[in-house]
C-alpha cells in the first residue's frame, strides 16, 4: 500500500517516520514494590518500535496520589525514571519515537493504594466506574471506586507542580516528550465536566474556570519541558463513568483555543471505540481545526482506510491505534503489506509476565488470518 498515513510528519521539532501512533494502553506489569517500569515494559515497547512513527507510553502516575490500578508504572522518583529509560533507549534504537503519558487518576482510584486511605476529585461525587485492584490474594479484580474528597486549592497546586516534576523526570528518561491525559473520565476530565465538578470557587462553575486547571496543568508542563514536547488527550465524546455532560462539546473546545496559545504541538481526541460506534459529527471537526493549529491525533476503533479519508481531508494528521498493537507488534507492516491480524487473548491485558504481553510475534506465513485486509 501506498498512502499517505505511511507518509513522513513534523511533530515540534521531530520527524516521524509514518503517521501510525501507538496509542497508550494500561498493561500493569511495572515491577514491585515502588511501580518501576523494567526490563520487561521495555521489551514489550521495542517490538512494537520497527515500523510506528510514534508511541505513547501507557499513563504514568505523576504522584502515589495519582495512582488508580495496581502496577501501574510512574514518573515521580528517581527509580522509576531510571527504570524507563531502559524503554526509551531500546525504541530509539529501533528508530521510533515515544512519549510519556502522564495521569493523576484523580476519583478513578481506590482507598487500598494511599496511606491516608482517601480517593480525591474536583468534587465528592463517587463515579459509575471500577478500577483494577491486586488483593492480598495476589488476583486482580475490578472494584467500584468510593467517593472522593475535594480537593483545595493547595492540594491543586500541588497536583500541578507534581505534573511539571514528572515531565522534568520524563524527559531526563529519555522521552521526545509528554502527553498530558486529560481524558476517560481521569481527574483533568472531571474538572471539565459538570457532571464531576459541582465546584464554586475558581476552579467550577462556568467554562473558563472548568478549564482552567487543565489550562495551568498544560502551561506548567509546556513552561518546564518546551511546548513543543507537550502534547494533550481529550475525550469531548466519552460519556461513561459519570462523565455526561452537554457542554462538553463546548468546553473542548474552549480548552482547545486556550492551548493553541500555548502553542502544545498536538492534541490526541479518544473517541469512541466500540464496534458500532457513530461517526463524529463533521461540524465539530472543523470547529476544532479552526480553533487549534497543532497536529491532531484521533484514536477510535480505527480502520486504515477510515483513517487515511480523515488524514487526506485535512482534518487530522496522525491516527492512533491500540488493541491491534497488542498481538501485532508489526501492525503497520502488516497493514502495508496486506497481512493478516492475530488476535490478543483478553485474560493477559492486565498484570502478569510476558505471556500476551511480549508473546506475540510478528508476521509470518503460518501465522497469516483467514481475513488478511486492513484493520
Amino acid at each position: 500500500m501506498s498512502s499517505l498515513i505511511f507518509s513522513e510528519i513534523e511533530l515540534g521539532r521531530l520527524v516521524l517516520r509514518n503517521r501510525f501512533v501507538m496509542a497508550p494502553m494500561t498493561r500493569c506489569r511495572s515491577s514491585q514494590p515502588g511501580d518501576i517500569p523494567n526490563e520487561l515494559m521495555a521489551k514489550y515497547y521495542s517490538q512494537r518500535a520497527d515500523h510506528t512513527g510514534l508511541i505513547i507510553s501507557e499513563a504514568s502516575q505523576i504522584s502515589a496520589q495519582g495512582k488508580g490500578y495496581s502496577r501501574t508504572p510512574g514518573i515521580f522518583t528517581k527509580e522509576q525514571t531510571e527504570g524507563w529509560k531502559k524503554t526509551t533507549e531500546l525504541v530509539h534504537k529501533k528508530g521510533s519515537k515515544i512519549f510519556l503519558q502522564l495521569w493523576h487518576v484523580g476519583r478513578m482510584s481506590h482507598e487500598s493504594f494511599h496511606e491516608d486511605r482517601q480517593t480525591v476529585g474536583p468534587s465528592s461525587i463517587k463515579p459509575n466506574a471500577r478500577v483494577w485492584v491486586i488483593g492480598e490474594d495476589g488476583v486482580g479484580k475490578m472494584i467500584e471506586c468510593p467517593i472522593p474528597l475535594e480537593l483545595t486549592k493547595r492540594q491543586i497546586r500541588d497536583i500541578i507542580s507534581n505534573f511539571r516534576l514528572a515531565a522534568r523526570n520524563a524527559i531526563e528518561a529519555g522521552f521526545d516528550g509528554v502527553e498530558i491525559h486529560g481524558a476517560n473520565g481521569y481527574l483533568i476530565d472531571q474538572f471539565l465536566r459538570r457532571s464531576s465538578n459541582l465546584r464554586r470557587d475558581d476552579y467550577g462553575g462556568s467554562i473558563e474556570n472548568r478549564t482552567r486547571f487543565a489550562y495551568e496543568v498544560a502551561e506548567a508542563v509546556s513552561d518546564e519541558v518546551g511546548n513543543h514536547r507537550t502534547g494533550i488527550r481529550l475525550s469531548p465524546f466519552i460519556k461513561q463513568r459519570g462523565m455526561d455532560d452537554e457542554e462538553a462539546i463546548d468546553t473542548i473546545l474552549s480548552l482547545s483555543k486556550r492551548l493553541d496559545q500555548l502553542g502544545l504541538i498536538y492534541i490526541h481526541l479518544a473517541e469512541a471505540d466500540w464496534d458500532d460506534a457513530p461517526d463524529i459529527d463533521i461540524s465539530f471537526r472543523q470547529k476544532i481545526r479552526q480553533v487549534y493549529r497543532g497536529r491532531i491525533i484521533v484514536a477510535g476503533n480505527y480502520s486504515t482506510e477510515r483513517g487515511e479519508r480523515l488524514i487526506n481531508s485535512g482534518l487530522v494528521d496522525l491516527i492512533a491505534f491500540g488493541r491491534p498493537y497488542i498481538a501485532n507488534p508489526d501492525f503497520p507492516i502488516r497493514i502495508k503489506n496486506g497481512w493478516g491480524l492475530a488476535d490478543y487473548d483478553p485474560n493477559t491485558l492486565f498484570g502478569g509476565a510476558g505471556e500476551g504481553y511480549t508473546s506475540y510475534q510478528g508476521y509470518t506465513q503460518k501465522s497469516d488470518q483467514v481475513n488478511p485486509t486492513h484493520f
